[in-house]
């Protein structure tokens, strides 16, 4: 991996990796993550791509912000890109990272080349029942009292749980991730479940013309993974299922998924 730059810009902690010259690649974390989600696929994608990884606020060494609303996570993504004088760019987005990824294109096409949406959950009625560790720690009684008392084994307990397979969280990623509050937390995952509400994921990018690669685990346990066919909506969109993969592509078949995606941003330039 070649990581050359560190920066914070428009309240969010930016780390480039790749060379500059190379075409530009954004990865967008999903919920209470952060850009060190993506590390495992980092030293592939940066052979072919200049990435840029960034912690959205309140997540990661990212500061909190006054607003989670998926459209104001956008602009300031945005904002970023304007800064770097970058566009148009590859957007890829994991899990939630996907909504502000469809709100960029949706506010800025100019800085959106293609879009690749891994485990991003279509619409609510998507959304499976979720695992027992995720009930406790993020619902009333108990998560507001667990939440600041949890230990490294209980984060990573709390992320294997979304995965189909054996998966080694770096130290890194558990740290981050014990840095984001409960309220913010919850508050990020009303405003993505309002954004949804409002209208599909699929319906807001069949409005569009942007290039569409959709990657989901086909046993994922927090999204049924049939409803990856609801992106057939979205013209000429491509639908790849992971067979024995859950929610984190990147962690339990980062080869598989990093070859996806460069075969289609190779295609979309």
């Amino acid at each position: 991996m070649s990581e050359y730059d560190v920066e914070h810009s428009h309240g969010m902690h930016v780390v480039h990796d790749g060379p500059r010259q190379a075409p530009p690649l954004l990865l967008i974390h999903g919920s209470g993550a952060s850009g060190a989600s993506w590390s495992p696929m980092v030293p592939e994608l940066a052979g072919h791509h200049h990435l840029i990884r960034l912690d959205l606020p309140g997540c990661g060494q990212s500061p909190p912000a006054p607003s989670y609303d998926v459209p104001d996570q956008a602009g300031r993504v945005a904002a970023v890109l304007d800064d770097l004088s970058l566009r148009p760019v590859a957007v890829v987005g994991h899990s939630s990272g996907g909504y502000v990824a469809t709100a960029l294109a949706e506010q800025r096409p100019d800085l959106v080349k293609s879009l690749v949406l891994i485990s991003t959950g279509p619409s609510p009625n998507a959304l499976l029942p979720q695992p027992f560790i995720l009930r406790v720690l993020l619902g009333p009684p108990f998560g507001p009292l667990l939440w600041s008392r949890r230990s490294d084994a209980m984060i990573r307990n709390g992320i294997s749980a979304t995965a189909a397979r054996p998966v080694n969280i770096p130290n890194d990623m558990v740290a981050e991730l014990r840095g984001i509050t409960y309220r913010a937390f919850r508050t990020v995952l009303r405003r993505n479940g309002a954004y949804i509400a409002e209208r599909s994921v699929p319906e807001r990018l069949a409005a569009l013309e942007v290039p569409l690669l959709v990657i989901f685990g086909a046993a994922d346990p927090r999204w049924e993974p049939s409803s990856a066919h609801q992106y057939d909506a979205v013209p000429d969109a491509r639908v790849e299922l992971l067979p024995g993969v859950g929610h984190l592509p990147m962690f339990e078949e980062p080869e598989t998924t990093s070859k996806l995606l460069l075969g289609f941003t190779a295609t979309s330039r």
